[in-house]
This record gives C-alpha cells, structure tokens and sequence, in this order.
C-alpha cells in the first residue's frame, strides 16, 4: 500500500519560452511523463523506455535538470546509477511561454503532447474492443465565465492530486496504470 503524502503539492510553473523548446523533444517529453507520474528512474531505465542509448538519454536527463524539471537524487553507497524524479509534483507550461516561444515552438510543443494523447486513445480503443469497460472519453461544450474556466481548472487539478504518488514500485494490490489527460480549449464560436 502506498504512502500517502502529506506535504504541500508544488506545481512546476514553465514561463521561460527556451525552456518550452527544451521540453519539446520526444524523449524528453516521455521522460517528462513518467516522472510527473511519480517514477524514479535511473538513466538505463529512463533508455528503455525511450529507445535511446543510457549515455543519450543522460544528456536529455541534463537538458531537463537545466530548467528544473527533473532532479537527481544523491548516489547509493553501493555506487550504482543515481536515479531521476521529477523537481515537483505536476508540471504547467504557462501561456507566456507559448506566446513568447513563438507558433511553431508552441505547436511543436502542443503536438509532442497530443502524440501522448493519440497512443493513449489508441490505447483505449483496444481495451474496448477486447470488451474491457475501463478508461472515457467524454466531450461536451460548457460556456464559462473566466472565473469559471479557472475554477473548473483547479478543481480538476484538485481531483488528480488527489490520487497521486501512486507508481509502478509503491500502489494498492489492483491497480493498474491510467494516464489522464484534461483538455479545456477555447471553441470556435462561429
């Protein structure tokens, strides 16, 4: 059974427009969601899951620790690889950052993250059809108020914060892995 956390959640707030570029790499973009899913890895096990030699995916281990977002913890007494978590516990990327990046840095960021998006729905469409009733899709149009938006925004934050630092090494008997995607986008009002 897992710990459960008492201290304050911390929000990783990414503001600087280089740093969205940094972010925007493939590899480092799957590393980013482990970690921000609670996991620890060390650089072979990060390699892995990237397909990337451990030596690349160290490198693409320091680009993320230059803007914050990963940290290394201190090397065990038994002089094995020093393992990676993330720097905090959820990860934002501002709107700041997206306007000062530019439109293509914004969308080659947007993209590598609906690439996520895309295996996960993938993902779900098999459960389906093999008759398993896990996972939604859910779409609807709501008109907000900005202070409605932000509030709506907080609470689903509130809700998967709720069940975090749950990871592969530390979670309940049954349970199996979900990624969570929320999406609030402008729509078109034409």
């Amino acid at each position: 059974m897992p710990t459960s956390r008492t201290t304050a959640r911390t929000e990783l707030r990414i503001e600087d427009p280089r740093a969205l570029r940094a972010l925007a790499h493939p590899a480092r973009q799957r590393i980013i969601s482990e970690l921000y899913a609670g996991e620890t890895l060390t650089a072979t096990e990060a390699a892995k899951l990237v397909g990337l030699t451990p030596s690349a995916t160290s490198y693409h281990l320091r680009a993320l620790e230059k803007w914050g977002v990963a940290v290394r913890d201190a090397p065990g007494d038994d002089g094995r690889e020093r393992p990676w978590r993330s720097a905090a516990d959820s990860i934002t990327v501002l709107p700041t950052a997206h306007r000062r990046a530019g439109l293509d840095a914004s969308r080659t960021s947007v993209h590598a993250w609906l690439g996520d998006l895309e295996d996960g729905l993938e993902r779900l469409t098999a459960s389906v059809a093999q008759g398993r009733e896990q996972g939604m899709t859910s779409r609807g149009r709501l008109w907000l108020t900005p202070d409605e938006e932000r509030q709506l925004r907080e609470r689903l934050g509130e809700a998967v914060a709720d069940l975090r630092g749950r990871t592969r090494r530390d979670h309940p008997a049954g349970a199996t892995p979900y990624d969570v995607f929320a999406l609030i986008l402008p729509a078109d009002e034409s």
